[in-house]
């Protein structure tokens, strides 16, 4: 089945660009939060001075408190088209200091020159608390507007993926980017309902998950939670830009340079761990009683194999944090080689994400 790259309706495009400035209002009135900040700037060290990569810009959280440091500079991306807002804030207040790209993170090498030596490169994965909070984004369970869930430059929506993607390859979705063990049902429901007609918006979506899932009854979290998620995940192509802009930033680093990641669900976080041990100066042994042996190949130096989670204070000023973890790691002196074993290992998610 060739898949529909483009929205059925010419007039839902006039309605979004209509909307763009209501949208970059509730941006604005919005309340971000960088997560983990004060355990990244002292990972990083700003105060040293140098060059720091932002590979998800946002609200410029990151940004502004390294830019606080009077000897830095920061390169900052985000696919994000409403976050030019920010950045242009930013790029008034320091313009010798501070660039702006508008791009996804695993074309860091067409906007970032390969002898640049950044100091740390940054990743806060995931949605922002601004994209959640813009109703006119289609990722909450609530919202009224039109089903799109794109973070930016995409090739396909929320509606096109819900509307027109065959069952069997939506359950598939569902189940392996959701982790969703009623994906079949779910993607029956979706499937029956559409055959009326088409699902416009995401209050919609959320309310034919929650009827496929009804007979079960306590639910911390919306029943709709970890569909909305594969769906998001599948449009964005999230795992394979994860896959790309990790081996894009271990590129522009020289030794001692710094690669932070900031996960939030399993999948990100299976990535990030698995490339860090992969790549990182010590392998896995077949034994915990054989001694620790040195990969002489490696990229990093990994500091600790468990991730840094949130303050109790942070998650309680922001519950978006809570499932947050923090990973880091150095890089070594030795040559950069393609890590053709990590990008093997994630194939799959690859695969599921080209499908068009």
């Amino acid at each position: 089945m060739k898949y529909q790259r483009f929205y059925e309706d010419k007039k839902i495009k006039c309605k979004k660009r209509e909307k763009f400035m209501n949208a970059t209002m509730s941006l604005e009135q919005s309340k971000h939060y960088p997560v983990m900040l004060n355990q990244i700037l002292s990972i990083i060290s700003p105060q040293h001075g140098g060059t720091f990569i932002d590979c998800t810009f946002g609200g410029g959280g990151y940004s502004q408190a390294i830019l606080k440091f009077p000897d830095t500079k920061v390169i900052a991306i985000d696919r994000d088209k409403l976050t030019d807002k920010f950045a242009n804030n930013l790029k008034k207040k320091f313009p010798d200091r501070f660039d702006f790209f508008q791009e996804k993170f695993s074309n860091l090498d067409k906007i970032v020159k390969k002898n640049l030596n950044p100091r740390a490169i940054i990743f806060d994965l995931g949605l922002s608390s601004l994209q959640i909070a813009d109703q006119q984004r289609g990722f909450s369970f609530e919202s009224e507007n039109f089903l799109n869930m794109e973070m930016g430059l995409n090739a396909r929506s929320a509606y096109n993926v819900v509307n027109h993607l065959e069952k069997k390859y939506l359950a598939t979705i569902i189940k392996i980017f959701g982790e969703e063990k009623d994906a079949k049902i779910i993607a029956n429901k979706i499937d029956k309902y559409r055959n009326r007609k088409p699902i416009k918006t995401s209050q919609e979506l959320a309310s034919i998950i929650k009827d496929a899932k009804k007979k079960y009854s306590n639910y911390k979290k919306n029943p709709a939670t970890k569909t909305f998620q594969a769906i998001r995940i599948f449009v964005n192509e999230e795992l394979t830009e994860l896959i790309l802009g990790l081996i894009e930033a271990t590129k522009l680093l020289s030794k001692g340079g710094i690669l932070v990641v900031v996960s939030f669900h399993s999948l990100e976080d299976k990535i990030v761990k698995s490339f860090f041990k992969i790549c990182s100066n010590f392998k896995s042994n077949p034994s915990r009683y054989f001694p620790t042996k040195e990969n002489k190949s490696a990229l990093f130096e990994l500091i600790s194999k468990k991730p840094i989670l949130p303050k109790m204070e942070e998650v309680k000023e922001n519950i978006r944090s809570r499932s947050a973890k923090l990973r880091y790691v150095y890089r070594n002196n030795n040559n950069f080689f393609y890590p053709s074993e990590f990008k093997n290992k994630f194939l799959n998610y690859i695969r599921l994400e080209e499908r068009v």
